[in-house]
């Protein structure tokens, strides 16, 4: 089974788009809540109830939220075409699930969108836990706002960025329920996972030697990411 995979295009396949999906979601959920913390950070009118939003899309069941996007991305009901072409700004509507590219960065942004959260919410917490008195010195000293960010801010959250980008990868490299709600592994396998091929080729295709070898393939990666995040743990609590 295992010399099989390596020759399967479908699972050469898979393994690109696991790579693409888990790169791409989880820098982009680090950029995106690391901005977001600093924004909600700051005390201003409403800030709590912002705070209270921004956990939306992390505590609605991944499912239900799957759900959504599907009707959002779908051809003939998707409100984004609705919009365009009212507009004017399109003569056509987007085939989201149809093109292999559209349907990979489609899934990109509902996993992004879930995602935000879990990072903004741990910046949150480092922030506050970062002295004021830093940067009042860095004032007086002629720091600009840039210098600060990446002088202090960024500085004393390293240790917490290792710990939440190794979750985050192995939350989203372990992806199930989000992509095969939406389009179980197609158009043409374009937006399979390891975990969605896995579990095609060994519950409904029935072949379940290959399903068991293709989850064997995750374990390696799986075990390096669990071992940084246990390192990157005892790390801060030393």
């Amino acid at each position: 089974n295992y010399q099989y995979l390596l020759t399967d295009p479908v699972f050469q396949l898979t393994a690109f788009n696991t790579a693409l999906y888990t790169t791409v979601t989880v820098v982009f959920k680090l950029a995106l809540g690391l901005w977001l913390a600093v924004i909600l950070n700051r005390r201003f009118a409403g800030y709590r109830f912002w705070r209270s939003v921004l956990l939306l899309p992390y505590i609605v069941p991944t499912v239900l939220s799957a759900f959504a996007w599907w009707w959002i991305l779908d051809p003939t009901f998707s409100f984004i075409n609705w919009s365009l072409l009212r507009l004017g700004l399109i003569e056509r509507g987007f085939d989201f699930l149809g093109d292999r590219w559209l349907a990979r960065e489609s899934l990109i942004v509902a996993n992004v969108w879930r995602g935000i959260p879990f990072f903004t919410v741990g910046y949150l917490a480092g922030l506050a836990a970062i002295p004021k008195e830093l940067y009042e010195a860095a004032d007086i000293d002629g720091a600009s706002k840039l210098q600060q960010f990446w002088g202090i801010t960024w500085v004393l959250l390293l240790p917490l960025t290792t710990i939440l980008t190794t979750f985050s990868t192995i939350f989203t490299f372990t992806d199930f329920q989000l992509i095969w709600t939406i389009t179980r592994g197609g158009p043409a396998n374009a937006t399979h996972l390891f975990v969605t091929l896995a579990y095609q080729r060994a519950i409904p295709g029935g072949a379940m030697g290959e399903g068991a070898a293709i989850a064997g393939f995750t374990l390696p990666l799986l075990l390096v990411l669990a071992w940084a995040a246990l390192r990157a743990l005892r790390r801060t609590t030393i």
